[in-house]
């Protein structure tokens, strides 16, 4: 199994197969437009603007479940990001990360990559204390970075600023 396994719905709500993006490198995100990572979008559009004629693909996927704070329609968080951050990459529809209505994505996400890593490190970081009981997404701009054959190279926890993942990219590129 890999992404390209998986689909995800654009804000017309059409299923967008992920192996559209075989051969790119991804970066694949939880986001919301009222919380306090939110403005990790600036950064993670300059990553995008560096590096997408290299290969980088970004994929936002908003998440309502983290204190309501991805609140609005689809339409309207893709908006506010082209407005406030001017992101050129896809905004899609919103979805939920953790429980059973969690999408498949992420479902296989988090079963590939349970645990948080270091930007730098390639072995996973041993979980500690509430990690050891759960994969689940533990707040908002959770980043994953897919290889180029569609395997989960690593999991970031939202602390982790898009710029310190640069390295990590362009490993993969």
């Amino acid at each position: 199994m890999s992404v390209y396994d998986y689909s995800i719905k654009n804000i017309e709500r059409e299923d967008v197969k992920l192996d559209k993006f075989k051969g790119k490198v991804l970066l694949i995100f939880n986001s919301a437009t009222k919380c306090g990572y939110t403005p990790q979008y600036k950064g993670i559009q300059e990553l995008y603007e560096k590096y997408r004629n290299l290969g980088l693909e970004v994929i936002d996927l908003p998440c309502n479940q983290f204190l309501n704070q991805a609140p609005g329609s689809d339409e309207e968080i893709a908006g506010f990001c082209q407005a406030n951050y001017h992101t050129t990459f896809e905004t899609y529809s919103k979805i939920k990360v953790n429980g059973d209505d969690a999408i498949e994505l992420f479902k296989y996400l988090k079963r590939t990559k349970p645990v948080d890593e270091t930007p730098g490190y390639e072995i996973n970081q041993q979980p500690a204390g509430d990690d050891l009981k759960s994969s689940n997404i533990k707040w908002n701009f959770t980043k994953f970075i897919i290889d180029r054959n569609g395997n989960v190279f690593g999991r970031y926890a939202p602390k982790v600023k898009p710029e310190e993942l640069a390295s990590v990219i362009e490993k993969l590129l």
